[in-house]
């Protein structure tokens, strides 16, 4: 038996396009050959109609269930940026393009977006109109430069640029998360550690230690108290710190404010803040870099760069270098006033603006902020092992010895 892959239905542009379903068929052809296959329209009949012009009879149709997908990331858009331009390169037509995409990705969620999106596309709706109507995936930025590309028909390379751009987001959120992780990690485990031996290992020991008839040292008295202060709230101390973060987390989403703040105290950690600091400046620069080079003017391009940059001190930064530079102040006077750039930075941009080459210079120096942001998050690991060690090894040691100096001083009685 023979398995072919059949078109979809292509039906006459129409104003609202019928939801379409995949549907598994199986038929025989003008020999009596036993044939399947898939196919997506909008009803079994459209699928017994297209493969009858085709010289197949069907004999069963059934719709197939939606696979349920994973969420769909940031790394399954920036794969998908890349293969779209990297087919349009290659002149594959755009729906065709999406067909390809669609069939070879294992995510259903993903599948079902693209397939989406091809459908808008076929019934008139430009790309980037089709690609607004999902806002979760694909932002402003993302949009404005692939309406860029229709208005100017460069799609392919603005794709191929905002793959670039996207590829480089990517590995720099990748380092960034890479460096947190590890402490973080860290210390969840050492709050379990710590949780265990007040909750099971220190009641252990002051039930032997309540026949030992002797006063005990003021350390393991202290450990004690802690332990029964464990014991008796433990409830409210896990309740308080999950409650804590939580509620912390959903102001940090919600409320500007705490946004603020937050991201303040981020660009000012003793040892992560100069990391958070360079990545964000790269963002920003490589943003306004890869719009400002796509050809959007200067004031547009600044309304999707605070938000590229992930921290709102940024983000409020840039609403006021764009109100400046919209009444006609210059870019570099505008980031001066800002304060929130370095002078190598305020430099490379002036020296762009003199020379006409603003977008070249700002790629230059997001390139130079992004090989220090490598350096520095392989100083962090380095740096931060020892650290750890340190920190670990005095707090549950201390316990321990805490625990073990009434054994110590018995056996010196003894």
């Amino acid at each position: 038996m023979a398995t072919t892959a059949t078109t979809r239905a292509m039906g006459a542009p129409r104003a609202a396009a019928p939801k379409e379903h995949t549907f598994v068929w199986e038929g025989r052809d003008r020999a009596g050959k036993v044939i399947r296959g898939e196919m997506r329209a909008s009803g079994p009949a459209i699928v017994q109609t297209t493969l009858r012009r085709q010289g197949i009879s069907v004999t069963k149709t059934t719709k197939r269930r939606p696979k349920k997908g994973r969420r769909i990331g940031e790394k399954d858009i920036t794969l998908f940026t890349r293969q779209l331009a990297t087919m349009m390169k290659a002149g594959v037509p755009l729906l065709q393009s999406f067909d390809i995409v669609a069939r070879g990705t294992n995510n259903a969620s993903v599948s079902k977006l693209f397939t989406d999106i091809r459908a808008d596309v076929e019934t008139g709706t430009s790309l980037s109109q089709a690609f607004r109507k999902y806002p979760l995936y694909f932002d402003s930025l993302f949009c404005n430069l692939v309406g860029a590309g229709e208005q100017a028909g460069i799609l392919d390379d603005l794709l191929d640029r905002l793959a670039s751009y996207k590829e480089k987001m990517v590995a720099i959120k990748g380092k960034i998360k890479s460096a947190l992780f590890y402490p973080v990690a860290v210390l969840i485990v050492a709050f379990i550690v710590v949780a265990v031996i007040m909750l099971f290992v220190v009641p252990a020991f002051k039930e032997v230690f309540s026949n030992f008839g002797a006063d005990l040292p003021a350390p393991t008295l202290v450990v004690i108290a802690m332990s029964d202060f464990f014991v008796k709230y433990w409830y409210l101390i896990f309740g308080a710190i999950g409650g804590g973060l939580y509620f912390l987390l959903q102001a940090w989403r919600r409320s500007p404010k705490v946004q603020m703040a937050m991201d303040r105290l981020l660009l000012k950690l003793p040892v992560f803040g100069p990391v958070v600091e360079k990545a964000t400046i790269a963002r920003w620069l490589r943003t306004l870099s890869t719009m400002f080079a796509a050809g959007v003017p200067l004031v547009e391009a600044l309304d999707s760069v605070g938000g590229a940059s992930g921290n709102h001190v940024y983000l409020m930064a840039t609403k006021r270098i764009q109100q400046e530079v919209s009444t006609g102040t210059s870019l570099t006077v505008s980031m001066q006033n800002a304060q929130v750039f370095p002078n190598m930075v305020l430099q490379m941009s002036a020296i762009g603006e003199e020379s006409g080459s603003l977008d070249s210079m700002l790629s230059k120096a997001a390139d130079i902020f992004e090989r220090e942001v490598d350096e520095a998050v392989e100083g962090l690991s380095s740096l931060l092992e020892p650290m750890i060690m340190v920190v670990l090894g005095t707090l549950i040691g201390g316990l321990v010895v805490a625990m073990y100096l009434p054994i110590f001083k018995l056996g010196q009685v003894v």
